[in-house]
């Protein structure tokens, strides 16, 4: 039985994944080393509310800055209105994973363009 010989292209495709594997590992390496483990910094953006039957609904997004995960994260919307009436509103996300970020809504029954909507979060835990 003879050897079989590798030919030039077999040798090319065997040396790009090689270095895209080492590459991989070297980026994820780096990533832990280098990565400083600070706590979520999380911060609440809501946006333009839309009118949903008898609600109103208003999209939030919670960003985490930080280089941990946060979990459970508890956020609540609050609707100030004349003569210092407050509707308030609230949403759990599951998780936001470090430097990313998760979307979801709240529902008001007041119009928010008549009062000022404010959104922040109240809590969460650490995984």
């Amino acid at each position: 039985m003879s050897k079989l010989e590798k030919n030039a292209l077999e040798w090319a495709v065997f040396g790009v994944s090689l270095a895209l594997v080492l590459a991989t590992v070297g980026f994820l390496v780096y990533e832990a080393v280098s990565s400083p483990a600070s706590p979520p910094d999380l911060s609440v953006e809501l946006g333009t509310p839309e009118r949903r039957g008898q609600v109103w609904a208003v999209p939030v997004t919670v960003r985490n800055r930080g280089e941990e995960t946060a979990e459970g994260v508890h956020v609540e919307a609050v609707l100030r209105l004349a003569g210092g009436r407050e509707e308030r509103s609230e949403l759990e996300i599951m998780f936001v994973p470090r430097r990313s970020q998760r979307e979801g809504w709240v529902y008001f029954l007041q119009n928010p363009a008549r009062g000022r909507s404010e959104g922040r979060v109240t809590g969460f835990e650490k995984p």
